[in-house]
């Protein structure tokens, strides 16, 4: 059975503890709360009232749902999201190395939007803010994660397997191009007059170059997992002790792809762009030194940057195609907005204009 948030019950909570290694627990009752903000999916605190605690057994858990929209269900759909998600915790978290809630429970039905997942609370660790930005040292502790998510993939061909991590012959890369271009102009239209002209100008340019990085496949000799949506809205933070933790959620979006992608969307959108220009080469740094550090060979520095400079363009599609084809909503706007600003000044500031054709 897969439940919605309206049919979880106690029994099925205690079912699924018991099946995880919590044999003398039992869900006397519980209070759900709707948290996040997501933009596809709906998430569910469950607080637990149990019968005994065996020392290890969570007071809380978070599940999963598709959204309540009927829209944004639509594209979980479409764009397989759902069925990805739920495939990545079934099939692949336990092969990395990445910070990921432990999952509890996996089940979809077909390719959905019928689905749910059960996934470990994370409190206290707080969902990061895209908006506000984060410091330097969230931001390093982000890229080691990237790290744990990219070397265990790197190059490596069992995962070009799953075709839910592949393009299929209804995704082609020219139809991402198409879908950028049918998009823009209600995006400009939405958007365009909180842009300067030079942000709506590399905004358009990439619509009209079919050779922009963004729409490029992923080279054979350098690729791994890529996160898609790696930003801060879809990672857990937890500070103590000055000790930064991340854990990443959100894997709607995972699939084989160029490395540099994510670490360029994240500090893209996530830094502000003063502190971005200042600290990004040392952050691309250390996360190349991390990726050399696991056994990663064949990667200079050199290469790394360029390549970084090259995804630049990543956010430009989830920015522009996303906001889009979801449910319009006030912190959407304000969302998207800043990933438009954000994205489109870091190109600008590292001259990735000469990569459009």
């Amino acid at each position: 059975m897969i439940p919605t948030p309206e049919t979880v019950s106690a029994a099925w909570l205690t079912e699924q503890l018991q099946r995880n290694g919590h044999d003398s627990v039992e869900v006397l009752g519980f209070t759900a709360t709707q948290i996040g903000t997501g933009q596809i999916g709906k998430c569910v605190r469950f607080e637990l009232d149990l019968s005994s605690r065996d020392g290890a057994a969570p007071t809380s858990l978070v599940g999963k749902f598709p959204s309540d929209d009927p829209t944004s269900r639509a594209t979980g759909v479409a764009l397989r999201n759902y069925y990805r998600e739920v495939r990545f915790y079934q099939i692949l978290a336990d092969e990395l190395s990445i910070s990921t809630p432990r999952c509890f429970f996996a089940a979809i039905d077909g390719e959905g939007p019928t689905f749910a997942l059960l996934l470990e609370d994370l409190h206290p660790a707080t969902q990061g803010n895209q908006l506000a930005g984060c410091d330097a040292h969230v931001a390093a502790a982000a890229l080691d994660e990237l790290v744990g998510l990219q070397a265990p993939s790197w190059c490596e061909p069992r995962f070009k397997t799953h075709d839910w991590l592949m393009p299929t012959p209804a995704e082609p890369t020219s139809d991402v191009t198409g879908l950028y271009r049918q998009m823009l102009p209600g995006f400009i239209d939405r958007y365009g007059s909180r842009l300067a002209r030079e942000q709506v100008e590399i905004l358009s340019r990439v619509g009209d170059s079919p050779g922009c990085p963004l729409f490029a496949p992923f080279p054979e000799n350098r690729y791994c997992l890529e996160h898609v949506d790696y930003r801060l809205d879809n990672m857990m933070i937890d500070v103590r002790d000055d000790v930064v933790s991340v854990a990443v959620v959100d894997w709607q979006s995972v699939k084989v792809g160029a490395p540099l992608n994510d670490v360029a969307y994240f500090l893209g959108a996530g830094l502000q762009p003063d502190l971005r220009r200042d600290i990004e080469e040392s952050l691309v740094r250390r996360y190349h030194h991390g990726l050399l550090q696991t056994g990663v060979e064949g990667f200079d520095w050199a290469a790394c940057w360029e390549s970084y400079r090259q995804s630049s363009f990543a956010g430009f599609g989830v920015t522009v195609i996303a906001s889009m084809i979801v449910q319009q909503t006030t912190r959407g706007d304000e969302m998207f907005i800043t990933m438009a600003d954000r994205h489109s000044r870091h190109a600008l500031d590292l001259g990735a204009a000469e990569f459009l054709d």
